[in-house]
């Protein structure tokens, strides 16, 4: 037994990953960083979340669930701007964590992220493909239901629109990080255009006794789920977390990062706070427009309400701007899952091929099986009921990265390089973190627990009947072994 547990607590050397990973070209700035989580975390949800959760859970103080939700994302960012500025290696918290706690919790760690992933490509493509249709219909253009939906939902087959844009982005990366890096520079900025206009226009239809009463009185929705007070607050707090979880897009990529101990916190907090921005007015702007009960059921609550406010043509430039815009989302989590998929194959916890670099030093093996599985997903099965494994595998990932913190500090400046960067009033505020996603964490429900303990068995049995044998971890070890061996043969 006490083998066993030393194999699943064996630990990286920071060094190799950095002779690994430096075949991957450093291209990214600061200002690519800021696209790629800006573009990630303000992708659909800012164009659904706030009406959505204000009808659903929290009425007016949806607006104080974005914030509580952006604490805890803030406390968990100082954690990953320290970490990626230490060590700025491809995949993020599977790789830190491996080195610092061993390879199965680096594996965990990584397995659950690998749900967000797959899952979040699908079903950004599915929502882009939704509002596309949408603003088709609005000109009388409509898909047939065959082509429009997954199977087995309304008559669908395949939703043609997702699988065309999971593949085009699939292409674009496959060109390089460069190329992509500079079409999502451009559409972020557009679809931050597109926000700031609704906010302006916005402004000019607000009626004041909407916000009231701003805390409205608690009680159990029709399905079980609290409504008003503290509690409705908090589940849309774990409802919404879901929109924070870009900013590990960007450490996914902090190998092909320029000067990473400077680019990294700068990408990773300068992104948050822009997205909290956005997020905090678009919430009171809605809901100061139209009373929080007309946007039960709403998929669409932002374009809903400029036209229904006299702005229809302004609704339709900020709808097909937001289509644009999430292309942006989709770039940025592909581009991320791909640097994941990558660090499996590279540690061969998964097949080696996936960690191949072409001739052009991209990862595009894992590039394409991130795509093609987003696909099946997206385009040919109803996945509605896995989205909340979206946030409950990354808050698995916070928790690690958080404690994972108290193992770091006693190697800066050892064998892992101090950073410029590091999480302010240490010890203390690591343990906030970790507290802060757990508590949002158990307030997801009940579903998406048992999904995540789901996927979490599925992992450990990778990993055990091919992780554990296949790891470079394990044939290093057996490599050391076999000259140890002839060492004491020739003496």
């Amino acid at each position: 037994m006490g083998q066993v547990w030393q194999r699943l607590i064996r630990k990286e050397d920071p060094s190799v990953y950095e002779d690994k990973d430096s075949h991957l070209p450093r291209v990214l700035r600061v200002r690519d960083f800021l696209a790629l989580g800006v573009g990630t975390i303000v992708s659909a949800s800012i164009f659904t979340l706030p009406g959505v959760v204000a009808a659903k859970h929290a009425g007016p103080a949806v607006s104080i669930s974005f914030l509580v939700a952006a604490i805890v994302a803030g406390l968990v960012a100082f954690a990953y701007a320290e970490m990626s500025a230490a060590m700025p290696f491809a995949g993020s918290a599977y790789s830190w964590i491996n080195v610092v706690f061993g390879e199965f919790f680096g594996w965990i760690a990584g397995w659950a992220l690998l749900a967000e992933y797959f899952i979040a490509v699908a079903f950004v493509a599915s929502g882009l493909s939704a509002n596309f249709r949408g603003l088709l219909a609005t000109i009388g253009v409509n898909f047939p239901k065959a082509l429009a939906n997954p199977v087995g939902t309304d008559g669908g087959m395949v939703d043609l629109v997702a699988v065309v844009v999971m593949v085009l982005v699939g292409l674009l990366l496959s060109r390089g990080v460069s190329s992509a890096a500079r079409v999502e520079n451009i559409l972020v900025v557009m679809k931050v255009l597109a926000i700031l206009l609704f906010l302006v226009v916005g402004l000019t239809a607000i009626h004041p006794e909407n916000f009231h009463p701003f805390f409205p009185a608690y009680h159990l929705n029709a399905d079980g789920t609290p409504f008003g007070g503290w509690q409705g607050i908090y589940a849309g707090v774990s409802m919404i977390f879901l929109a924070y979880i870009g900013f590990d897009s960007i450490a996914a990529n902090s190998a092909e990062a320029i000067d990473p101990e400077k680019t990294m916190p700068r990408g990773i907090l300068g992104s948050l706070l822009i997205a909290v921005f956005l997020f905090v007015s678009v919430g009171l702007v809605l809901l100061g427009m139209f009373p929080y009960q007309d946007y039960a059921n709403n998929a669409e609550p932002v374009g809903w309400a400029l036209r229904h406010s006299g702005h229809a043509v302004i609704a339709v430039v900020v709808e097909s701007i937001a289509v644009l815009g999430m292309f942006t989302a989709l770039i940025g989590m592909s581009m991320a899952g791909s640097r994941l998929l990558y660090s499996f194959g590279r540690d061969g916890m998964l097949p080696q091929k996936l960690g191949k670099l072409n001739s052009r030093k991209l990862p595009n093996h894992a590039l394409a099986v991130l795509i093609t599985i987003g696909v099946l997903i997206g385009a040919f099965f109803p996945f509605a009921f896995l989205a909340q494994l979206i946030s409950a595998g990354t808050l698995i990932a916070f928790m690690f990265v958080t404690l994972g913190i108290y193992r770091l500090r006693p190697r800066e400046g050892q064998d892992i390089a101090k950073p410029r960067f590091r999480m302010p009033l240490y010890p203390v505020l690591p343990a906030v973190a970790f507290l802060g996603s757990l508590i949002v964490f158990l307030g997801l429900d009940i579903q998406a627990k048992l999904y995540s303990g789901v996927w979490f068995l599925i992992g450990c049995a990778i990993y055990f009947l091919y992780g554990m044998r296949h790891s470079a971890l394990t044939k290093g070890s057996a490599v050391e072994q076999e000259t140890a061996a002839l060492g004491q043969e020739k003496d």
